[in-house]
């Protein structure tokens, strides 16, 4: 199991809640989280899962995201 961070432009309650259904769905992710507080909206993701992955996921999802 790994954990990894991504810059993204989720940041918003609204946008967590879009991305929500992605992210949940993926079983290889154990958990994630987004700091919308943070500047660059860091989206940390912990589970058996690639970068490419993730990225592919939160751009299905309508959002963009690059490794931070």
């Amino acid at each position: 199991m790994k954990t990894l961070q991504f810059n993204t432009n989720i940041n918003c309650g609204s946008c967590i809640k879009a991305v929500t259904p992605t992210l949940n769905g993926e079983k290889a992710i154990t958990s994630w989280q987004v700091d919308t507080v943070n500047p660059s909206k860091v989206l940390t993701v912990t589970g058996d899962v690639t970068e490419e992955q993730v990225l592919a996921l939160v751009e299905d999802a309508g959002f963009k995201a690059t490794k931070a």
